[in-house]
C-alpha cells in the first residue's frame, strides 16, 4: 500500500452529483512497453516512489469511499493510500499482442490487481497499480480506480502527471479539486429542463430472450484499425448528406466522432438483426468541462462527464442515411448547455435516492440500475485525452487501450498512437453478431 509521500488534508470529502451517477465500479487501462534495459526492481521502485509523490497532489485517490442508503457517497481523505502489485507472468508479450492487444479474460486474469469487491466499501482502495514483468522482458502497467472519483479525463492527467514525477521532472499541472463548479454543497434549486428523457432507462429488446437463450449469450471483444483515409472517407459522405439538408445546411461539419458513432451504431443494428420498429440508442459520453460557463480546466479533477442518449428506430437508423445518425447524435451533443448542466445537477439534488441512475459494468444491471447492451451502444470518445505517450523512464508505450469488458455495446474509440493517424474501435458484442459487424464496418465504408 503506497501513501502519500508527504502528509496531506485529511478530512471528508462531497462529492459532486456527477461523481454519484452512472458508473459506480471501477475503470481501468492497461499500457503495453517493449523490455527495458532497467532491472525490473528498479522499475518497481521507481513506480512506487513516485506514485507515493503523485498521491501528495492527487490526494483523494488515496482516500477511502463512504456510502449511505440513498445510492449517495462520500469522500474520506485519510491517505490510506493507493495499491501497488508487481508481478512476474511465466509467459509472453506476445500473448497479449494478437489483433492490436484485443482485450481478453487474461487481461482481467493476470494483469490486474484483484479486487475483493464482497469487503465493505470503506476498506477498498480507491487507486490500484499492477506492474507485470513478461518472460520476454516486457512490461504492462495497468491503472484501476473508482469511477466514482476519476473519469478518463482526470485519469489521463494523473497518469501524465505520475509519468512527470517518475523521469524526475516537476509536476506540470496541479490538479483542480476544488468542486464548487458543480454546486457541491448548495441546496438544489428548481431544474429548468425537462430531464426525464435524459436519465430514463435505454431501450430494451421488444422480443425479450428467454432465460435458456441468455444462458448462451456470451459476448467478446474486437479491435477494428480505421486508416485516416476511411475516416475522411465517412466523414465527406455523413457531411455531403448533412448538405442536402435543408435543415442543416448552416450547420458546421460533422465531427469525426459524430461520424463514427453513426457508423458503429448502424453497423450494430444491422449485425443483430433488428425488428424496424425497434427502437436502440447511442449514449454519448459528454465531457462538461468546456461546456460550463466559465469552463473548468481540463486539470479538474474528479467526474466532469455523463452520458446524454441519441434514440430513434432501427428502421429509421438504416434506411436513412449515415448523416441521419450523425445528426442524431449531434442533437444530443448540442443539447448540453452550461444551463442545462446546471438544471440536471439540479434534478439530480432533488432525487431522494441516486440507485436508478448508476449502472455496473459487472452485469446488464445493477440493482434496479440503468440498462446497458442490445439494442444500444454506448462510444466513448478516448481520441483526444492525454493517454498515450506515458514514459516513465524507460521509454513510451507500445500500446494503450481499454481492460476486459463483458456489456454487450460498449465501445472505445481512441487514436492507434501510429504515425499513420489511424484510429482503433475497440467494441464488445455478443459472438455471434461479431462476423457480420466487421463485414459492415468495412464493406460500408
Amino acid at each position: 500500500m503506497v501513501t502519500p509521500a508527504k502528509s496531506t488534508w485529511t478530512g471528508n470529502q462531497s462529492l459532486s452529483e456527477w461523481d454519484q451517477i452512472e458508473c459506480t465500479t471501477y475503470e481501468s487501462v492497461i499500457y503495453f512497453y517493449d523490455p527495458a534495459t532497467t532491472h525490473f526492481h528498479a522499475i518497481t521502485q521507481t513506480l512506487i516512489d513516485s506514485l507515493s509523490h503523485a498521491l501528495v497532489h492527487f490526494y483523494p485517490l488515496a482516500g477511502r469511499l463512504r456510502s449511505f442508503d440513498n445510492g449517495r457517497f462520500e469522500l474520506e481523505c485519510n491517505a490510506h493510500g493507493a495499491l501497488f502489485v508487481a508481478a512476474k507472468l511465466n509467459a509472453d508479450l506476445a500473448h497479449f499482442r494478437e489483433d492490436h492487444f484485443t482485450p481478453t479474460p487474461d487481461f482481467d486474469r493476470f494483469l490486474l490487481p484483484h479486487i475483493n469487491e464482497s469487503l465493505p466499501i470503506h476498506e477498498l482502495p480507491l487507486c490500484l497499480v499492477q506492474l507485470t514483468k513478461f518472460r520476454c522482458g516486457g512490461l504492462s502497467l495497468s491503472l484501476t480506480t473508482s469511477h466514482i472519483v476519476t473519469d478518463g479525463t482526470s485519469a489521463a492527467n494523473f497518469m501524465t502527471e505520475w509519468a512527470r514525477l517518475a523521469r524526475g521532472l516537476p509536476l506540470g499541472k496541479a490538479p483542480l479539486l476544488d468542486k464548487k463548479a458543480f454546486r457541491v454543497g448548495e441546496m438544489g434549486r428548481t431544474p429548468r429542463f425537462d430531464h426525464s428523457k435524459h436519465f430514463s432507462n435505454m431501450p430494451f429488446l421488444l422480443k425479450q430472450p428467454t432465460v435458456e437463450e441468455l444462458k448462451k449469450m456470451k459476448t467478446t471483444m474486437v479491435t477494428l484499425k480505421l486508416a485516416n483515409e476511411q475516416v475522411q472517407k465517412l466523414k465527406k459522405r455523413a457531411n455531403q448528406d448533412r448538405q442536402i439538408s435543408t435543415t442543416l445546411e448552416t450547420s458546421r461539419p460533422y465531427t469525426r466522432y459524430e461520424v463514427l458513432a453513426s457508423h458503429i451504431w448502424r453497423c450494430s443494428t444491422k449485425a443483430r438483426k433488428h425488428q424496424r420498429e425497434q427502437p436502440t440508442a447511442c449514449a454519448i459520453t459528454i465531457d462538461s468541462r468546456k461546456r460550463l460557463q466559465p469552463p473548468l480546466p481540463f486539470s479538474y479533477f474528479g467526474n466532469g462527464v455523463f452520458d446524454v442518449m441519441a434514440s430513434c428506430t432501427s428502421g429509421d437508423l438504416l434506411s436513412k442515411s449515415l448523416g441521419f445518425g450523425a445528426s442524431k447524435v449531434r442533437s444530443a451533443i448540442e443539447m448540453v448547455t452550461n444551463d442545462y448542466i446546471l438544471s440536471a445537477i439540479d434534478f439530480l439534488k432533488s432525487q431522494q435516492d441516486l440507485t436508478e441512475f448508476q449502472c455496473s459494468y459487472k452485469s446488464s444491471t445493477n440493482g434496479g440500475g440503468k440498462y446497458c447492451g442490445n439494442p444500444n451502444v454506448g462510444v466513448v470518445n478516448w481520441m483526444n485525452l492525454a493517454f498515450e505517450g506515458i514514459d516513465f523512464g524507460w521509454g513510451k508505450e507500445i500500446h494503450f487501450g481499454p481492460v476486459y469488458h463483458q456489456v454487450d455495446g460498449d465501445v472505445w474509440i481512441f487514436r492507434s498512437g501510429d504515425e499513420d493517424e489511424s484510429l482503433l474501435i475497440v467494441i464488445c458484442l455478443l459472438v455471434e453478431h461479431v462476423k457480420a459487424f466487421k463485414k459492415y464496418f468495412f464493406d460500408d465504408i
